[in-house]
């Protein structure tokens, strides 16, 4: 059992930090929001700092899953970051989706004090982490993959490293590009489904279990088709994921002509007020334009 911060208690940070103390682990939280913090400490019986730095002090591991890069930049940096409290040999696990650069940049700066970083980011959404059913991404050194495994396996299904510092945040933009394409694929079936007269929870019944049959698909076809869209992964948070995958790609070559026309469907979202919506609101766009 080890000494562990967790630094950030969003819908994903709050129950992933739970399950590590629910496994046996000496968990101390800190949450830009302190009442979220002690809410925490209250329900999970583990403890609570008023800083990054605090929370970190004396860890043998150290994870967070904060907003962005600034937010990420914010824990672990200054007088009061993660890293100036942590010790020579202690490892910080970085679940937030940002981009490779901030990673490799604090990776590099960590190393300086001997510190450990593995970038891991998670898919899985809230009911994922929930329900201890995430899929977790990594990158980093071996040695520091391997000693932070077992704690990630706390709260995950499936948890691999994909190579050295930033594959973990490469591998997570990948994902982000296949969901953006399904769930707009998704939505114009059921679209066309609706104008065509058809069933369309009978129509997911027969193709679901065929080539067309997705995560998405199964998980979403319900609430979409009953024009319900306040749960699940953000659509603010999506296009700052594709603003991601958009730049890193302008940076390495790549072309994702898909997924720039699904960032800025995405933005029409948001102009119908639908920046808390959930991903699959794409529908909603679609709707909105027969109106």
């Amino acid at each position: 059992m080890a000494k562990v911060a967790f630094l950030g208690l969003g819908v994903m940070g709050y129950p992933m930090a739970g399950y590590l103390k629910k496994a046996g682990h000496d968990v101390t939280v800190y949450n830009r929001t302190s009442s979220k913090a002690e809410k925490w400490g209250a329900e999970f019986g583990g403890g609570h700092a008023p800083t990054p730095r605090a929370a970190a002090d004396g860890a043998e591991f150290v994870m967070a899953c904060v907003g962005n890069d600034d937010d990420l930049r914010s824990v672990c940096l200054g007088d009061d970051g993660a890293f100036a409290g942590m010790q020579a040999g202690a490892i910080f696990v970085d679940h937030t989706t940002v981009s490779d650069t901030v990673t490799k940049e604090l990776a590099q700066i960590a190393s300086e004090s001997d510190l450990g970083y593995v970038d891991a980011p998670i898919s899985g959404g809230q009911a994922g982490a929930e329900n201890g059913q995430l899929v977790v991404m990594c990158g980093g050194h071996q040695q520091h993959y391997d000693m932070s495994k077992p704690l990630i396996d706390a709260y995950s299904k499936l948890c691999r490293r994909l190579g050295d510092t930033g594959a973990g945040q490469m591998c997570k933009m990948v994902n982000q590009i296949c969901i953006a394409g399904l769930v707009q694929g998704l939505s114009e079936g059921l679209h066309f489904a609706e104008k065509a007269g058809l069933d369309g929870r009978a129509v997911v019944e027969v193709i679901a279990g065929g080539a067309a049959g997705s995560w998405q698909m199964a998980n979403r076809h319900e609430t979409m088709m009953d024009d319900h869209f306040e749960h699940g992964f953000a659509v603010d948070w999506m296009r700052k994921d594709l603003g991601i995958c958009l730049s890193t790609a302008d940076r390495t070559g790549a072309t994702l002509p898909v997924t720039a026309l699904v960032d800025q469907f995405y933005k029409d979202v948001q102009k119908l007020g639908g920046g808390r919506w959930d991903t699959s609101s794409l529908l909603k766009r679609l709707r909105a334009l027969d109106n």
